[in-house]
């Protein structure tokens, strides 16, 4: 299978873009907890791989590890911690593990921002897993994966052709999340405050609290040139998580706290571009580029 080219640009340590050209898929996930004994890897490998297929570039919003069985983590449990980590170089071998098991697709991957996982055990164990899974996989397999923030931006550019110096952007604002979802609001409320404090973005992206929704808001503006009430769609994703830990509701420290299952997975984001023809006052037709944004769930088996 042919090698996916990103044409990424870093600006800064959580703000990168993307050129693409009339249109691409995104995959974008959260929470994967990839080395926790619970993570249903048979479905991440399965959105993964379809990834692959669809030749789309893949998004990761925090949490990509748990990391929670280290020496002195008060949340560490025999129960959850995989064989194959469960030895004196806990930390490392789970950098050495998922090096190897992510290989097929780390071309595919363009940004992966931290979770409260990752910055834990920076604040506690003074290592960063992150960095340290993204510089060796990138050295490894000659791939340019990208570390985001806890939140950032992506700007993704998009030209009607390949020989066209003007395009559209796309741009999307990624938190990974705080706080608890709420067994009614599931999260919905931050969406709300995020959106009274943003200004420009067409997307906005949490994970955290293991919810899985999308909705969309419009906002107005007053465009006093051309004395216009002009609309903007703000599209609001919240992708959930591939650890499965309700499990039947037997018991531990998810089902003891009251919480019911949440469902697994994240979305596809499919991009385009539209050409729309305007007819201005007192003015010929003009055309401008628009942007196509669908969103689905990626919940399910391919």
């Amino acid at each position: 299978m042919k090698q996916k080219a990103i044409d990424i640009t870093r600006h800064s340590s959580n703000v990168h873009s993307i050129k693409i050209g009339q249109s691409d898929k995104f995959l974008l996930i959260s929470d994967l907890h990839w080395d926790n004994p619970h993570c249903d890897r048979k479905l991440l490998k399965n959105h993964l791989d379809e990834a692959l297929k669809r030749d789309a570039t893949i998004l990761i919003n925090g949490d990509m590890f748990c990391l929670m069985q280290g020496k002195g983590d008060p949340r560490r449990s025999k129960d959850d911690i995989r064989p194959e980590h469960n030895n004196s170089r806990y930390l490392d071998s789970i950098v050495d593990t998922s090096v190897e098991w992510f290989k097929p697709y780390v071309h595919n991957i363009a940004v992966i921002g931290y979770g409260n996982h990752e910055t834990s055990i920076i604040k506690h164990q003074e290592t960063d897993i992150l960095r340290r899974f993204i510089d060796t996989s990138n050295y490894l397999h000659g791939s340019n994966m990208q570390a985001g923030g806890y939140g950032g931006v992506v700007s993704i550019l998009m030209r009607q052709n390949s020989s066209s110096t003007k395009g559209v952007s796309f741009v999307m604002h990624y938190y990974h999340g705080a706080g608890g979802g709420g067994p009614v609001t599931k999260g919905v409320i931050q969406d709300q405050r995020i959106l009274a404090s943003i200004e420009g973005y067409d997307c906005t992206w949490q994970g955290h609290v293991h919810e899985l929704y999308h909705h969309v808001n419009v906002v107005h503006r007053f465009d006093v040139r051309n004395k216009l009430i002009l609309q903007r769609y703000v599209n609001q994703i919240r992708t959930s998580t591939y650890k499965e830990e309700w499990d039947g509701g037997v018991g531990g420290f998810h089902v003891e706290r009251g919480r019911g299952p949440k469902p697994l997975g994240g979305y596809w984001m499919d991009l385009s571009t539209n050409r729309i023809t305007e007819q201005k006052k007192d003015t010929a037709k003009s055309d401008r580029l628009s942007v196509i944004a669908d969103f689905y769930a990626c919940n399910r088996h391919y």
